[in-house]
C-alpha cells in the first residue's frame, strides 16, 4: 500500500481531558473509519518514536496484538477453499505427531478448535519464546499447556498457544515459511506492506515503525532505530539468528501468528472493507461470503460454566469481556446484563478483533449492516483506566466511539 499522502488529523478532540492528563495517556493514537468503498477519516495524535519525536500517521505499521489472529484466519480459509487444509480434520495428521490432551486422548483437535478458542490448551507453559531452533511440541508435552478438566470442543479459554499450533498446521500443509506464506496468501493479495514480524516488510515500513512503550515510557518493542531489526524472532539458543534452520511445521511460534503483525491503520481498515465486501475488496476477491461467514459467526457464546470470558495473559476485565466468538472473530454487544462487551455502547452486534500488548490497545471492528468500520490503535498506555459502559477501558471506548465518546469519570 503506497503512504497516504492526506493531511494528518488531531486525534486530540478525542481523548477527554480527564484521560489526557492521566498518566497512562497514550504516546501515539490513531483512529480510521471506513466503508465498503474506502477510507472515510483519518485521525492521528502524538509520536511514533519519542526519540526521535516523529510523528505518528495512519500508514506507520505497528505490532498490532491479537487482531494478528484474524488476519491469520483469513489465510487458514484461503487454504480451506483450495482444499489444502480441513477446519475438521485432527491436526495430528498435519503435525505429524498426536496433538491430544492428556486427559481426553481420544478426543481429536482440529482447526475449528485451535481458531475458537476450545482446544482445551492454556498458555500456562508458555506460547512464544520457543528459541529458533526449538520445537513447539516440546511446549505441548508441558501438562501446563493443558486443561484438564475440560474436553476438546466443551470449553472457551482464549489461548495464544493455539496460532503458533494453526502456523505449524500451515506450513506442514504447504512447505511455506509462515511469514512468506502470509505474504502470499494475504498480504500481497491485498497491496499491504504488513508482516509478520519484520523479515518482510519493506526497508519503507520498518523505518516508519511505531515503538511501543511502557507504563514508565521504556521502549519494549519495535525501537528499531529506522531499520529492521538486526534479528526479528526469538534466537537460537546458542544466540544465532539464522533462519536458514527453520524447517516447517516444526516451530509455529517463529513468527509471531498470535500477536506480531505489523500493519498500519490504514491497512487494517483495508482487512475491515475485505470482511464488509464478503471476501472482496477493490476488484480483489480473497475468500467466498461463505468463507467469511464461517470466520464471523459465532461458534460459542458465554454464559457462566463454559468458558474464560477475558484473556486470561492480558489485563483482568472487571466484567465479561469476550462473551461471543468464531474463527478468530469477536462479536460485540452480546445481549445480558452479565456481559460487558458492548465497546461502543450502541447494542449494534459489530465484529472483529481487540489487541492487548506491550503498552498498546487496539481494535478492528465492522458493522457489517450499516457497512461501515473502524480501525484504531493507541501506545503507552498499559494500565489505562476503565471504561464507562463496557468491560473495555475508557481508552478503547473513546476511540472506537470517537468524539462522541464519554469520559470514564463523567
Amino acid at each position: 500500500m503506497t503512504r497516504s499522502l492526506l493531511p494528518r488529523l488531531s486525534l486530540s478532540v478525542l481523548l477527554p481531558l480527564s484521560l489526557a492528563a492521566h498518566a497512562g495517556a497514550p504516546v501515539a493514537a490513531v483512529r480510521v473509519t471506513f466503508d465498503r468503498e474506502g477510507i472515510q477519516s483519518r485521525q492521528a495524535h502524538g509520536v511514533a518514536d519519542r526519540a526521535t519525536g516523529r510523528a505518528v500517521t495512519a500508514d506507520d505499521p505497528v505490532r498490532v496484538a491479537s487482531i494478528s489472529k484474524l488476519v491469520v484466519a483469513i489465510g487458514v480459509m484461503r487454504l480451506v477453499e483450495a482444499g489444502t487444509l480441513d477446519l475438521d480434520a485432527d491436526v495430528s495428521d498435519q503435525l505429524g505427531w498426536p496433538l491430544r490432551n492428556p486427559a481426553f486422548p481420544d478426543t481429536p483437535i482440529t482447526l475449528r478448535l485451535l481458531l475458537s478458542h476450545r482446544s482445551s490448551l492454556t498458555d500456562a507453559a508458555g506460547y512464544y519464546a520457543t528459541p529458533l531452533d526449538g520445537q513447539l511440541k516440546e511446549i505441548l508435552d508441558d501438562p501446563r499447556a493443558w486443561d484438564g478438566a475440560h474436553a476438546p470442543g466443551t470449553f472457551f479459554r482464549y489461548t495464544n498457544l493455539n496460532f503458533p499450533l494453526v502456523a505449524a498446521v500451515m506450513e506442514r500443509a504447504t512447505g511455506e515459511r509462515f511469514d512468506r506464506l502470509m505474504q502470499r496468501l494475504v498480504l500481497a493479495p491485498l497491496k499491504l506492506d504488513a508482516c509478520y514480524n519484520w523479515d518482510t516488510c519493506s526497508a519503507v515500513s520498518a523505518a516508519h515503525a511505531v515503538v511501543l512503550y511502557d507504563a514508565d515510557g521504556t521502549p519494549v518493542k519495535d525501537d528499531n532505530h529506522g531499520a529492521r531489526p538486526a534479528c526479528s524472532v526469538v534466537p537460537a539458543r546458542d544466540g544465532r539468528c539464522d533462519l536458514s534452520v527453520w524447517t516447517p511445521g516444526t516451530n509455529g511460534a517463529t513468527f509471531s501468528p498470535q500477536g506480531g503483525l505489523r500493519i498500519s491503520a490504514d491497512g487494517l481498515a483495508r482487512i475491515g472493507r475485505l470482511l464488509l465486501g464478503d471476501g472482496q475488496v477493490d476488484g480483489v476477491r480473497l475468500l467466498s461470503a461463505a468463507s467469511v461467514r464461517t470466520l464471523t459467526t459465532p461458534v460459542w457464546t458465554w454464559h457462566a460454566g463454559n468458558g474464560v470470558a477475558y484473556e486470561e495473559d492480558g489485563s483482568t476485565p472487571g466484567r465479561a469481556m469476550i462473551c461471543r466468538y468464531g474463527l478468530a472473530v469477536q462479536t460485540l454487544a452480546t445481549p445480558g446484563s452479565d456481559c460487558g462487551d458492548d465497546l461502543f455502547g450502541d447494542g449494534v452486534a459489530r465484529v472483529g478483533h481487540a489487541g492487548e500488548a506491550y503498552g498498546l490497545l487496539s481494535g478492528l471492528w465492522i458493522d457489517r449492516a450499516a457497512g461501515s468500520g473502524v480501525a484504531y490503535f493507541a501506545t503507552g498506555v498499559g494500565g489505562s483506566p476503565p471504561g464507562r459502559h463496557s468491560a473495555f477501558s475508557a481508552i478503547e471506548e473513546t476511540l472506537a466511539r470517537g468524539a462522541t465518546a464519554p469520559a470514564a469519570s463523567e
